[in-house]
């Protein structure tokens, strides 16, 4: 049989009865359907845990100069980490998105004539705010327990310093609330220019008066006191000699977070032209930490992820396969006589095998394709009702149309088999 006779042949077999046939293939649509719709949610709520562990920390790796003792007194154990470091790391490697950076010290502030000493000083990169907001490490004063904290909550009066101001060394900066009060007394401070140690900086915005979450360090803890200014010109001006930075490297994919590391490694290396001692190793002076269970954990949940959606695919498909073979089994026993006489006139068992085979393998696909179209019908309903979070992978649409199709054949190769094994004189003969 030709394979333009056998297709043909398993077309009329599966339009003599289209009620059957639409029955058989409801269970696939439906598996498929789920599928699509199953992989989407998954997917969307595997998106959001991982964005939810990367605001803790997960995709992180923190960089610090590493120190030894010298007659008691911590010292760097060789080159300090400088802005620059910093600064040229995600041109320089692959899997680094952005980077972070942080140094602290005590200046003295003034305008006109009041004059604050030892005020904490931070200096911070542009995405300080939201990072502060994601940590949850503060809130407003009063603010109530459980509401969401956005950036603009930091904020009393004015703005943060962006980015290109960071780049561009801008004398800009932002008083603690505390800070604000006691240096201008009630007057607008926006816009004026206070002295920081001996540099001239202009003051854009005021924090909000904050506290810390936790309500043990609120005695202990106090954020209303700082000044915050970008930190290149903290380096480059509140230090007689340039400072060691705190740099948090954030990488693009946590899976790789090995090889990341082995790339910081490396680049800091040759910046800081460490090579091999004669023993064959090299004496570093930085260290590098990353949040080992964050990653563990995040790596745990996307396993369990992939497990549960694995699970619900296969039972999805296995039960619409079933109902092939059903229906199939059903099929066969109701089209015995047509056995019988496509047996008698020379059919071989192999050729009765491809008929239903094939028949299994056209309505797998059919419904395959409904399933595909119904599951991406489904997806913004399904969305709606878990809080907006699908995600459909372009890549789940082919797969599963492929495990329909494999599905189909599986469980249609038995009807199939136990057709081509009948006796062509008892089928003939059976009513």
């Amino acid at each position: 049989m030709t394979p333009c006779n056998l297709l043909r042949t398993a077309w009329l077999g599966i339009s003599a009865n289209r009620l059957r046939s639409a029955l058989t293939s409801l269970g696939i649509i439906i598996g498929v359907a789920s599928v699509i719709a199953t992989l989407a949610l998954g997917n969307g709520t595997r998106a959001a845990v991982e964005a939810n562990f990367r605001f803790l920390g997960s995709d992180q790796i923190q960089i610090e100069a590493r120190h030894r003792l010298d007659d008691g007194e911590r010292v760097p154990a060789g080159k300090i980490l400088s802005y620059e470091d910093g600064l040229l790391m995600p041109d320089a490697l692959n899997l680094i998105d952005y980077v972070e950076m942080s140094v602290f010290s005590s200046v003295k502030l003034r305008f006109g004539r009041n004059t604050q000493s030892s005020v904490p000083v931070e200096g911070a990169m542009s995405s300080h705010l939201k990072n502060m907001a994601n940590k949850g490490e503060y809130q407003p004063i009063g603010w109530l327990e459980g509401t969401p904290l956005e950036v603009e909550d930091f904020l009393a009066y004015g703005r943060y310093y962006n980015a290109s101001e960071v780049y561009a060394d801008a004398e800009v900066c932002l008083l603690g609330w505390d800070t604000a009060e006691l240096l201008f007394e009630g007057r607008d401070p926006l816009g004026e220019t206070v002295r920081v140690n001996r540099k001239s900086c202009q003051v854009i915005g005021i924090l909000a008066e904050l506290e810390p979450t936790d309500p043990t360090q609120r005695n202990f803890v106090k954020p209303n006191t700082m000044i915050y200014m970008p930190v290149s010109v903290a380096a480059n001006d509140l230090f007689e000699d340039e400072p060691s930075m705190t740099i948090i490297a954030h990488v693009k994919d946590e899976t790789r977070m090995e090889e990341a590391k082995a790339e910081i490694t490396s680049y800091l290396r040759n910046r800081h032209e460490i090579t091999k001692d004669f023993e064959g190793a090299f004496e570093d002076d930085f260290q590098l930490t990353i949040k080992e269970e964050l990653v563990s954990v995040q790596r745990e949940a996307a396993r369990t992820f992939s497990l549960l959606l694995t699970a619900l695919a296969c039972i999805s498909l296995v039960v619409g396969g079933i109902g092939i073979m059903n229906v199939m089994l059903v099929s066969v026993t109701e089209r015995m006589a047509e056995i019988g006489i496509r047996r008698a006139v020379g059919a071989r068992r192999l050729d009765i095998v491809k008929q239903f085979l094939m028949e299994a393998m056209i309505l797998s696909s059919i419904s395959g394709i409904l399933g595909i179209a119904f599951g991406a019908f489904l997806i913004p309903s399904a969305a709606f009702l878990h809080q907006g979070i699908a995600l459909l992978d372009p890549k789940s649409i082919p797969l599963a149309f492929g495990v329909a199709v494999f599905t189909g054949s599986i469980f249609g190769f038995y009807p199939a088999w136990h057709a081509s094994r009948m006796d062509p004189i008892a089928a003939l003969r059976y009513e």
